[in-house]
């Protein structure tokens, strides 16, 4: 494994994870980033087939632990709710901002609990958990952390406070059955899908950037992105790996029933820019709750555009000065969360982390 500081600066901003397995940030401190194989995931050609999988694969997390669900206010987690068994818990997460409403999932995601007998209990996540854990699971990872990892992290600890050693979620739905819309609303050139699709583009925020443009071109074809490829590869991979660390870290298994399968017939993409995205997770849902209205697609809560309203920027001599101007809290999370890992990295702080 080679050490290459700037490369993994640069590929987290862009992707949200070292690219490169082969990368590291520095020697004494090893990146805990898995390859997720794929090879024995169910091929899954109509929403029928989908609903017995997802049955099957939450059933079979019940049976081989005790299993708890996070339930959010979306259809993913809701069709996993009406496969547990009745009387189990469910997570649902609620970012707190004092005097300020943010986006607030409980309301919907206590419809579903009602509708399938569960009980519900609500996670509260605060800034001041961001500043304690974060250290914490950028010491497990090796690297630099997705935003939610924190949430899922809290909700882990909590289950297993609970007496729970399984956490059921609805994961990777969009990335398989086409519900990132935003993506796929349109074809993209090489270049028109790298503006669309890195979180940061590192000579924006850094003095010494890379541009890391292998992932992308994998999935590019005669100049044009293959974006459903390109996010049932890449973006899986990164996004299993932020709830995997999480759990992991906490001590409690990561069970997503979602994963192990894979759409095996073409995406009807002309389907999903008429509106129905993830029409085939639509179905299943449609036919589990019939008087429910499909709900509009929210991310996982996380108040960032509050929490980092008045942060100046990074003071690192690695950061271009006022970078983070104009930029998202999201984009700002990216920033600080570099920083700080950076910060860690320099005191000593991950060494020998696995």
């Amino acid at each position: 494994m080679k050490t290459d500081r700037e490369y993994c600066m640069s590929s987290y901003l862009m992707y949200r994870t070292i690219a490169d397995r082969e990368k590291r940030f520095a020697d004494d401190v090893q990146p805990h980033i898995a390859v997720i194989s794929r090879e024995n995931c169910t091929p899954i050609a109509d929403s029928a087939e989908l609903e017995r999988h997802l049955k099957a694969e939450t059933e079979r997390a019940v049976r081989e632990g005790r299993a708890a669900l996070a339930l959010s206010g979306g259809i993913d987690s809701a069709i996993l709710a009406k496969f547990m068994p009745r009387g189990s818990v469910a997570y649902t997460f609620k970012c707190v901002v004092p005097d300020v409403q943010v986006a607030d999932e409980t309301g919907a995601a206590a419809r579903y609990a009602r509708e399938c007998g569960l009980e519900q209990r609500v996670v509260e996540i605060y800034w001041e958990d961001f500043e304690r854990y974060a250290p914490i699971l950028m010491k497990h990872k090796g690297a630099p952390i997705h935003s939610i990892e924190v949430q899922i992290y809290k909700a882990a600890l909590k289950a297993k406070e609970d007496g729970f050693d399984t956490l059921v979620f609805g994961e990777t739905a969009d990335v398989n059955y086409g519900g990132l819309s935003g993506l796929l609303s349109q074809d993209r050139t090489f270049g028109e899908f790298v503006d669309r699709y890195c979180y940061l583009l590192p000579y924006k925020v850094l003095k010494e950037p890379r541009i890391i443009l292998d992932p992308i071109e994998r999935y590019t074809v005669n100049g044009m992105a293959d974006t459903h490829e390109f996010v049932r590869n890449v973006y899986f991979q990164e996004s299993m790996n932020s709830y995997i660390n999480a759990c992991e870290c906490a001590g409690v298994k990561f069970a997503a029933p979602y994963s192990t399968s894979y759409m095996n017939v073409p995406l009807d993409i002309e389907r999903v820019r008429r509106g129905e995205n993830k029409y085939l997770v639509r179905e299943v849902f449609e036919r589990l709750y019939a008087d429910f209205e499909v709900p509009p697609k929210l991310p996982m809560p996380r108040a960032t555009n509050e929490w980092f309203r008045d942060w100046k920027g990074p003071v690192r001599s690695e950061f271009r000065e006022n970078c983070t101007l104009n930029m998202t809290g999201d984009g700002k999370w990216l920033v600080y969360c570099l920083e700080k890992f950076l910060d860690l990295l320099d005191a000593g702080e991950l060494k020998n982390n696995r």
